[in-house]
């Protein structure tokens, strides 16, 4: 369904999910506290596993604060100037609190499964409340590179063990209404009953259509970036089919730009270990099974 379905069948949620697009770029207009309240509202209605809510939201209005958000995740100024940000965590504190005063039982921080859960459970409150912003006539854009600076996240916003932040949600008017990017139709990522593989033109088709006017200059620069790229994650033949593949062409396509310049395969991987490391520093033990017993036994 495109924006103008949505919005000739009459349904105006529709027009706002179809028609969203990630705004970078807020004006300098205050947000009415009541508008905050409204939107938060909305996202801490979000259905969550067994109605545990098992999130927090982290409000940064504070400029230094959102000088400082923006430094740790990539430096990206526009985090600064968006007048509200929200750190969305998982916070399996409260409810350890709860149960430890209630004397229940608790094991939630051990547990892959209750991450599981919990992860979606935070994801769908921001998801929310990115909607209902922009039926406020907000703007927003997600902010992932939280992942990039867990400890940091932790010290400035004080979090106690138990609470780990998934996502950034900048929120803010925005000076112009951004236009949302092309996407993958329906006939391509809704699958009946069981999962179709695309033939090979299709796909290619799909993704021509998605990017359509893609063209990034092949640069010396950038050729000798991919072609590193390339060895590193499949060999040196890899690396020569390819960069034949961008001489001939002339340019980068998207999907090489995408995961070899943008995305590098080569890179991704890398902190892997560490990352899990900052999750059990945040009192998160989920690939580790934890002896609960009080006492030894044979």
């Amino acid at each position: 369904m495109n924006c103008a379905n949505g919005y000739a069948n009459g349904n105006e949620t529709l027009r706002l999910l179809t028609s969203r697009a990630s705004c970078r770029d807020f004006s300098d207009k205050k947000i009415p506290q009541e508008t905050i309240n409204a939107v938060l509202n909305a996202g801490i209605h979000a259905p969550t596993g067994g109605n545990l809510q098992p999130y927090s939201i982290i409000k940064v209005e504070n400029h230094d604060m959102r000088i400082r958000l923006a430094e740790f995740c990539g430096d990206q100024g526009f985090i600064a100037k968006a007048p509200v940000n929200l750190v969305f965590c998982i916070d399996w504190h409260r409810l350890e609190r709860w149960a430890s005063l209630e004397d229940a039982p608790f094991s939630a921080t051990q547990s892959f499964r209750h991450f599981w859960i919990s992860f979606q459970d935070t994801v769908i409150c921001a998801q929310n409340i990115c909607t209902a912003a922009d039926a406020v006539g907000l703007g927003s854009c997600y902010i992932g590179t939280v992942l990039e600076c867990l400890r940091e996240l932790r010290e400035l916003l004080e979090l106690p063990n138990g609470v780990l932040p998934v996502v950034l949600l900048a929120i803010g008017y925005p000076r112009e209404r951004p236009m949302p990017r092309r996407k993958l139709g329906a006939d391509v990522v809704v699958h009946d009953e069981v999962y179709r593989d695309l033939d090979a033109e299709e796909l290619l088709r799909a993704y021509e259509n998605k990017y359509e006017g893609f063209a990034l200059e092949a640069t010396e620069e950038r050729v000798a970036i991919l072609e590193e790229v390339c060895k590193a994650v499949h060999g040196d033949e890899f690396a020569v089919e390819c960069l034949e593949r961008v001489r001939e062409a002339g340019l980068i396509n998207a999907a090489q730009y995408r995961f070899g310049l943008h995305y590098r395969a080569d890179k991704l991987p890398d902190g892997n270990e560490d990352l899990v490391r900052a999750t059990e520093e945040a009192g998160f033990n989920w690939f580790k099974r934890a002896d609960m017993s009080v006492d030894d036994k044979d």
